[in-house]
């Protein structure tokens, strides 16, 4: 039995109990989860700035008063966030870094108030200066210049940078076929067209090219690429649903005089709807499909009602043409609801889990395999899975990730006994002259994609037995990194191919019983401050027999961690441990609750089927 102790499995009842009332009690009346998204002190920063910008230009469409008051309340609140070093994070447990205290400073100029606010200017500038300032960004993003390029761009439209540091962008490409682009070796991701656009014209304005027929070029396509940001804006004027990505194009675009442009107009009511009353900003509007397939795929059961209506739900959330964005073909999923979510590779997989962990998952085959073929048609060269976009380049985001491919190795395994049954059925009727076989998937294809994507796992192995995450972090970590999410990720997937004695999996395995702390927890690695959500990551995925009794005796240390902290009511306090686009820090309030419900329920089966006798296991 994995939990013998009777105090302890009584106690781990009652906080799987507690943990999952909690969990259920956070839908929306709607029935699914919306969950809450930290305040940003970044996007916050990002939409004082726009909104000043606009401001100052008086458009005749714009209610000025809502305007300077979303503005004010917005200076007060990043006035009253500002850290101890005197600079800021990008939530309100985050560290301070280089990037965000550059855009709060340039957000108090942009705003007017910068006069009004001198020691608090004064101190984010002493600390800008002693990490570097400018040089220090450029470095921090490297070759990727989707973030480094607005985050300059923003101060130098409020006087606070040079505009000879920020590179220039080549908007004018915006004008070929998306299909083109990864050729190009571009220095911004997939997700960033309508930063390239706004901000390359902004730059283009403010520091023409040198080269004549660069200018010329950039000249020419000025209306043809501004008609293609218009086109590729979603129907809440918010670009991925992001405020700052959605700040940096409406201020872009307002400096350069196109304040009436349509972009600029549905960009700012984007970002009045999401202001908070706080008078701060999150930087996405919600996660809503994302935390409802965790959900879904945590909760052990669901009432067969409140299944229906989710299957429905998650059902009308599958992408049914092509996404104008990504070019997207249909049948994946993004992370929101909202109109400015994205298909991705992450998502789709938490999709196509969810629908096989809902009742009557038959029904759901259909969407299901529409979902595992759209995940194999964005199946990198390297046997990996990326974020949005198939070999568009080597950019953080764009490149295959561990935890990215091991989350869809997960949903094609769930899914390969439905899809053999159809490929032996279509194998019958082509036998028969009758070849029928419109929804299904190729096995050999299939089989090929799980086999690649394994190697690609095995292969991206670090040294010491770990991986790491794209979109899951830790501040605490050397180069932020969480190899405890990104390990035990993989780890679930070893599991479900039934690769338990794989020498990788062996590896990873040992590495996170040892990286456990002392209390019993776990942090982003191994001597790191335990936390709730990364507890809960090691707990789940080592809660399984096949893993050995050193992975069970690290479950039975975790469980009385975790249990103390749902008995104390700490384990609601998230951590910030979500990474969002550009090494951006959020907290989300659902996080601690769905991986403790997902951790708890898998050690109570799992004790379950330990203490049934020998004999019944092989009855």
């Amino acid at each position: 039995m994995l939990i013998s102790d009777l105090n302890l499995r009584e106690s781990l009842d009652r906080a799987h109990a507690t943990a999952c009332a909690a969990l259920l009690a956070e839908r929306t009346g709607d029935g699914f989860w919306v969950g809450g998204l930290s305040s940003s002190a970044l996007a916050t920063a990002t939409a004082v700035s726009a909104l000043g910008l606009v401001r100052d230009g008086r458009p005749e469409w714009m209610d000025g008063q809502l305007v300077s008051s979303l503005v004010d309340r917005g200076v007060d609140w990043l006035a009253e966030h500002q850290n101890s070093d005197g600079g800021w994070g990008d939530s309100t447990l985050s560290l301070s870094n280089i990037s965000t205290t550059m855009l709060v400073r340039a957000a108090f100029h942009l705003a007017g108030v910068a006069e009004s606010h001198k020691l608090i200017l004064e101190r984010a500038t002493t600390y800008i200066d002693n990490q570097g300032g400018a040089a220090t960004v450029i470095a921090r993003y490297g070759k990727d210049r989707t973030f480094a390029v607005p985050i300059l761009a923003n101060c130098a439209l409020a006087g606070q940078a040079n505009w000879r540091d920020v590179a220039s962008l080549p908007f004018e490409l915006a004008f070929l076929p998306q299909a083109w682009f990864r050729f190009m070796r571009l220095h911004v991701v997939s997700y960033a067209l309508p930063a390239l656009i706004a901000i390359g014209q902004l730059i283009h304005t403010k520091r023409p090219s040198r080269n004549l027929f660069a200018r010329w070029l950039r000249n020419a396509t000025q209306k043809a690429t501004l008609r293609e940001l218009e086109s590729i804006q979603p129907a809440s004027g918010g670009f991925l649903e992001a405020v700052p990505l959605t700040s940096f194009v409406t201020m872009s675009l307002a400096a350069i005089g196109k304040l009436d442009n349509p972009v600029v107009c549905r960009g700012v009511e984007f970002l009045i709807q999401s202001a908070r009353s706080d008078g701060s900003w999150p930087i996405d509007s919600n996660l809503s499909v994302w935390l409802t397939t965790l959900t879904i795929n945590s909760l052990v059961e669901l009432p067969s009602g409140d299944a229906t209506c989710l299957r429905s739900w998650l059902l009308e959330q599958q992408l049914k043409t092509v996404h104008p964005y990504t070019r997207a073909e249909p049948g994946g999923w993004g992370w929101s609801h909202l109109p400015g979510s994205v298909p991705d590779a992450d998502d789709t997989s938490g999709a196509v889990l969810a629908l096989a962990n809902l009742p009557d998952s038959s029904d759901s085959y259909p969407a299901a395999a529409r979902g595992i073929r759209w995940l194999l048609d964005l199946q990198n060269a390297d046997g990996g899975w990326p974020t949005f976009c198939r070999g568009w380049g080597q950019l953080p985001f764009d490149r295959s990730g561990a935890d990215l491919t091991a989350h869809a190795l997960r949903a094609c395994a769930q899914w390969r006994s439905q899809i053999e049954l159809d490929w032996q059925a279509f194998q019958k009727t082509r036998d028969a002259g009758r070849c029928v076989f419109r929804l299904g998937i190729p096995l050999p294809r299939l089989d090929q994609a799980m086999a690649d994507g394994l190697r690609f796992l095995q292969a991206s192995q670090r040294s010491d037995g770990t991986w790491v995450p794209l979109w899951f972090g830790n501040q605490m970590v050397t180069n932020d990194e969480n190899p405890v999410y990104g390990t035990a990720r993989v780890l679930a997937a070893f599991r479900s191919l039934n690769r338990h004695g794989d020498p990788a999996a062996k590896r990873g395995v040992d590495w996170l019983v040892h990286s456990q702390n002392a209390d019993g927890g776990w942090g982003g690695a191994g001597g790191i401050p335990s936390s709730v959500e990364e507890t809960s990551l090691a707990i789940e995925v080592l809660a399984e027999p096949q893993f050995g009794p050193s992975a069970l005796n690290s479950v039975r240390r975790g469980v009385k961690w975790l249990v103390e902290r749902v008995e104390s009511a700490a384990w609601r306090n998230p951590s910030p441990v979500g990474l969002y686009f550009a090494k951006l820090w959020y907290f989300e309030k659902l996080y601690p609750l769905v991986f403790a419900v997902a951790a708890l329920g898998r050690v109570r089966r799992v004790n379950d089927l330990l203490s049934v006798p020998t004999s019944a296991h092989a009855s």
